[in-house]
C-alpha cells in the first residue's frame, strides 16, 4: 500500500505534490490557481496526489478536475450583529447534507472592503456567492455580474437583481413603523438612526413619507449619526432629540439597539412609557420581547433569509432555477407595551398635538 509523502514530521509540500503526480511545481501551482490553464489530465493526477498526501492549500484543491470549488462565499457587513448571526444560522441549516462549505467575509459595512473581499473570493472561483444588500459599487456589481455562478442578494429586495434576490422592503418598514404611532395617537415622533447604511437610509425614507401623508413631516425630528450602533448611543441619540423637541411623544428607531437605549434613558429621567413617549424599534431581537415595558418593533426574517438563500443557490446549482428570481419575505409589525397603554387621542385626521401625560 502506498504510503503518503511527508518532509520530516510535518505536512505535505507542494513539491511532494508534484513529484507524486510526476509534474513541476509550477504545474501544481498553476493548477490551485487557474485550472483552466492546466489540461484536464494533469488536473485529475494532481488531484489524486493531493488526495493520497492529504495536502492542504484552499478549497480549489478538491475542485481541480471541475475548476469550481465546493464552497459559497458570504459576504455581510458584520460579525456580531445580532441580526446577522440570524442570517449565518439560516444559511448554515439550509445547507442540511449538503457538500457545500461556507467562508464568510466581513465588509464591516465598506463598500470598498466588499469589493476587495469578493475579489479574494472570485479567485477561489465559488460554487456561489451571497452578498449582503443591494447597493454594491458598479465595480463590484460587473464583477458579480460575470462571477460565472449563482448570485443572492440577500436582507432587501428591489427592482434590478444582479441574479437572485431574497429578503424585505425596508422602506415599508420604516413606513409602518411610524403609520403605528400616528395611529395610536402620537403627533411629535423623531427618527433615531445610527450608522446610517443604506438599508438604514431607506428605513428613514420610509418615516418620511409616511409623515408626509399625514402632513406632520419635520426634519427638527430626525437625528442620526454615522457612528456605530448601541444602546449607549440610542440613550444619546434621544437626549439630543428632546434638546431639540422637548414635546417628543413618539420614537421611531433605526434598530433594537437604539430603542432598548431610548427605553433605558426614559427609565432613568422618569419619562412614562408609553403613556409619556412611545418606541418602536427594527428587526425585533429577542431582548425586545422581554423588556419591561417590553417594545414594539418590526420583526425581520433573518433566519428565512439565509435559509431561503441556500435554498435559492441548491436549486441553481442542481440545474432548476427558481421560478421567482427575487423572493420578499416580508415583514412583521410585533406590537407590544411600549405602544399599547396610550390612552385614545385624536386620530390622525386632527392632527392637532395631544397633550403629554
Amino acid at each position: 500500500m502506498a504510503t503518503r509523502a511527508r518532509r520530516g514530521s510535518g505536512r505535505p509540500t507542494l513539491a511532494d505534490v508534484a513529484s507524486r503526480a510526476g509534474v513541476g511545481t509550477i504545474t501544481v501551482s498553476r493548477a490551485l490557481r487557474d485550472p483552466e490553464r492546466v489540461s484536464s489530465e494533469l488536473r485529475e493526477r494532481i488531484a489524486v496526489a493531493i488526495d493520497a498526501l492529504g495536502y492542504v492549500l484552499n478549497p480549489n484543491a478538491r475542485a481541480l478536475a471541475s475548476a469550481r470549488a465546493d464552497v459559497i462565499g458570504v459576504l455581510i457587513p458584520s460579525l456580531t450583529n445580532n441580526v446577522f448571526a440570524e442570517v449565518l444560522r439560516g444559511i448554515h441549516d439550509g445547507l442540511g447534507d449538503s457538500a457545500l462549505q461556507i467562508q464568510f467575509g466581513n465588509t464591516h459595512y465598506c463598500v470598498d472592503e466588499e469589493e476587495r473581499l469578493l475579489r479574494v473570493f472570485l479567485g477561489q472561483r465559488p460554487a456561489a456567492l451571497i452578498v449582503s444588500g443591494i447597493d454594491q459599487l458598479p465595480a463590484t456589481r460587473r464583477l458579480l455580474e460575470t462571477a460565472g455562478c449563482p448570485v443572492v442578494q440577500i436582507m432587501e429586495t428591489g427592482p434590478n437583481p444582479i441574479d437572485l434576490m431574497v429578503g424585505f422592503s425596508h422602506f415599508d418598514g420604516g413606513r409602518q413603523a411610524t403609520e403605528h404611532l400616528l395611529q395610536v395617537g402620537c403627533r411629535r415622533i423623531g427618527f433615531l438612526g445610527a450608522r446610517m447604511d443604506p438599508r438604514s437610509q431607506r428605513r428613514l425614507a420610509g418615516y418620511r413619507s409616511a409623515l408626509h401623508s399625514a402632513g406632520t413631516v419635520e426634519e427638527l425630528l430626525i437625528t442620526t449619526t454615522p457612528s456605530p450602533s448601541s444602546v449607549s448611543m440610542g440613550a444619546y441619540l434621544f437626549r439630543q432629540a428632546l434638546s431639540k423637541s422637548p414635546d417628543l411623544d413618539g420614537v421611531v428607531c433605526n434598530n433594537d439597539d437604539l430603542a432598548l437605549g431610548v427605553l433605558f434613558e426614559c427609565n432613568r429621567q422618569g419619562i412614562s412609557v408609553p403613556q409619556r413617549v412611545c418606541i418602536v424599534g427594527y428587526n425585533d431581537l429577542e431582548m425586545m420581547a422581554v423588556a419591561y415595558p417590553s417594545l414594539t418593533s418590526v420583526r425581520t426574517p433573518r433566519y428565512e433569509v439565509g435559509r431561503q438563500a441556500i435554498a435559492m443557490i441548491r436549486a441553481a446549482l442542481s440545474g432548476e432555477r427558481p421560478e421567482l428570481a427575487v423572493v420578499d419575505l416580508g415583514f412583521e409589525l410585533k406590537v407590544r407595551e411600549s405602544t399599547t397603554r396610550r390612552q385614545p387621542k385624536e386620530r390622525i385626521a386632527g392632527l392637532s398635538a395631544p397633550a403629554l401625560q
